[in-house]
């Protein structure tokens, strides 16, 4: 997360096993959206994927909630995707992945190192979606 006006920066990830990326780069947005202290910020989330910045700027996700996402893959998430996008300002801007964007580039790379981790968090979404 960056904040441009003062410069800040915090850098978070964990490891998730047992999920998809889809699902990891929706969460990642979610938990950025969820760490902002303040409410009515402006904020901009540059990302490489088609699924997050289409499902939103598409207003796909809208549609799906609607219908209550019947059918609809990582429905759980996109429901807490659309409990903290009320609370800002939210533009989503696609990035071309594996462009050299140094964030995006940072955040592969972050990600990549989390999912590595002896100690990897259960998706418990994605596990009851899957059991057999």
């Amino acid at each position: 997360m960056e904040q441009k006006t003062t410069k800040y920066f915090k850098e978070f990830s964990e490891g998730f096993k047992m999920t998809t990326n889809n699902r990891m780069e929706l969460l990642a947005v979610i938990e950025a959206l969820k760490k902002l202290k303040r409410e009515r910020l402006q904020v901009t989330i540059y990302t490489d994927s088609k699924y997050v910045s289409d499902a939103v700027e598409k207003k796909w996700v809208f549609a799906w909630e609607k219908k209550n996402f019947k059918k609809k893959k990582n429905a759980d998430l996109w429901r807490k995707f659309l409990r903290e996008y009320p609370k800002h300002n939210v533009k989503f801007f696609w990035i071309k992945g594996h462009s050299n964007h140094p964030q995006n580039e940072r955040c592969d790379y972050l990600a990549v190192t989390a999912s590595k981790k002896k100690r990897l968090l259960i998706d418990r979404g994605y596990e009851k979606l899957n059991q057999t």
